[in-house]
């Protein structure tokens, strides 16, 4: 059975799922909706009964890779367009771990940085 990476994009309710058989083929796809994406990441502050939510706070657009199997992947990670535009990569299917770009790296090249290296 050959590997099969699964990248899903969530942009507000509009969810899309890709199958990929490569890490690196699901990497590059990424980036490449989350750039589509982009202009979509922008969110004014918004209020939930008292309590204030700034852009930072709000996850726009999700792109999430799992895999390589099809059940219970090994590896989950993704990266989160904030309301402000900015960019965090993370790990973890429960609990999520940030994962800090070096000086000149996208989120997505962080994030294939930490997923190779693996």
């Amino acid at each position: 059975m050959a590997q099969s990476w699964k990248l899903t994009v969530r942009v507000g309710s509009k969810v899309t799922t890709e199958r990929f058989a490569s890490l690196d083929a699901a990497l590059d796809a990424m980036a490449h909706r989350l750039d589509a994406s982009s202009g979509d990441a922008h969110r004014d502050t918004a209020r939930v009964f008292h309590r204030r939510i700034d852009p930072v706070a709000q996850v726009a657009v999700r792109a999430e890779v799992a895999g390589p199997q099809r059940f219970l992947a090994k590896v989950t990670a993704g990266v989160d367009l904030r309301g402000d535009a900015s960019a965090e990569a993370w790990t973890g299917r429960v609990s999520k771990q940030v994962v800090q770009p070096h000086r000149g790296e996208t989120a997505v090249d962080a994030l294939r940085r930490v997923l190779t290296a693996a």
